[in-house]
């Protein structure tokens, strides 16, 4: 069924929308809609475009170069007229403490992140009044995060781009939400209305979206990437696969994963350790911090060692597709629900569409007797 389809009220009617949930009051957005942080696509622009139509972006601080995160924090305060945003980070990332400092400095509204934050640094965020907000994709990862001080969670179920768990997001999310009491935010699955309001009705405050708004006129990815997104019909073209970095991603199979398949396992470690390089060289990375990253893994957990190799697999793989245009040579990560979205609008027509759409399906279901929500 194509993304377009809504047989709902016309865009304007969102201006009376009601879809108000704590989540919005949280983070300061008008719509419990949240955009993701992907590497290499969720820049300055996209952010601001997703602010700007009501939602709630997050900057992806974890790809951005060192050296160009300030310029585009304020870029986005810019762009928006300061209007509440994100920004997400991981631990192990060279200029951590930069991007923790920077967050704190400028009071962006939220962070998000995996694991690796420990309390001392949560709790500088929280003092600061920024929503912690980390992604997980199980339940005991949920409830370490909120003892660990995190005070919203973004649960992520199989069916969500990129990094994944196996567990369905129907499963997952009312799990999570009998399980917390911090607002859970919904992710894995989600594209249109009837998602959101479906994710409201398990218990979520919101949404979270990464695939909806990577194909979008606001996202800045190369024609020729989005492109190959777009002629992707089948759910099954989207797939599970460990060989990029050692942990599970969905992606959307092309070229580089096929040839990847039928790499030897030598092989494979060779092109990690030639990503490993690139990587250790884009970020800034010192010798003595990617030793510091080894020997961690190694005291955590020797069989991991593999996988912190491959792990730089994914950002230089990712750059290939998102900013140099070439999908072929790289990955693609992507949601299930790319095969059920077949043309490119703004984060406004998105935005507009996805709240319209949930307005209408919920005037249809109080409209079949007593149920009223």
């Amino acid at each position: 069924m194509s993304a377009a389809m809504t047989p709902a009220p016309a865009v304007g009617a969102t201006q009376k929308s009601t879809l108000h949930t704590p989540l919005c009051d949280l983070l300061g957005c008008r719509y419990p809609i949240v955009q993701t942080a992907m590497g290499w696509v969720a820049g300055a622009e996209l952010v601001a475009a997703t602010c700007n139509a009501g939602a709630f972006g997050f900057l992806a601080g974890a790809t951005i170069a060192a050296d160009k995160i300030e310029a585009e924090i304020l870029r986005v305060k810019q762009l928006t007229g300061d209007k509440p945003f994100g920004i997400n980070f991981h631990m192990f990332q060279p200029n951590a403490q930069q991007l923790l400092d920077l967050a704190v400095k400028y009071r962006v509204r939220a962070v998000s992140y995996g694991r690796g934050p420990d309390k001392k640094t949560i709790a500088r965020l929280r003092q600061a009044d920024i929503v912690c907000m980390p992604t997980v994709g199980a339940l005991k990862h949920a409830q370490k995060a909120i003892e660990m001080g995190a005070n919203a969670i973004t649960i992520q179920g199989g069916e969500g781009g990129g990094h994944t768990g196996s567990v369905p997001t129907t499963v997952l999310l009312p799990q999570v939400v009998d399980a917390v009491d911090v607002p859970v935010i919904a992710a894995g699955g989600f594209y249109d209305g009837r998602g959101l309001l479906a994710a409201l009705a398990f218990g979520a405050q919101g949404v979270a979206m990464g695939t909806r708004f990577l194909m979008t006129t606001d996202s800045g990815v190369p024609e020729n990437t989005l492109q190959r997104y777009l002629k992707v019909k089948d759910a099954d073209k989207i797939r599970i696969s460990h060989l990029v970095d050692g942990m599970p991603q969905r992606m959307i199979a092309n070229e580089y994963l096929d040839a990847l398949e039928k790499s030897s396992p030598l092989r494979r470690v060779w092109i990690a350790l030639q990503c490993a390089r690139q990587w250790k060289s884009q970020t800034g990375m010192t010798t003595g911090h990617a030793l510091k990253i080894l020997m961690q893994a190694l005291r955590e957990d020797a069989s991991s060692v593999a996988q912190t190799v491959m792990a730089a697999n994914a950002p230089m793989l990712l750059q290939k597709s998102m900013v140099d245009g070439k999908p072929e040579q790289g990955v693609m990560s992507s949601g299930q629900v790319a095969a059920l979205i077949d043309q490119l609008q703004s984060c406004q027509q998105v935005v507009e569409g996805i709240v319209a759409e949930a307005n209408y399906r919920r005037a249809v279901i109080n409209g079949y007797g007593d149920i009223h929500i």
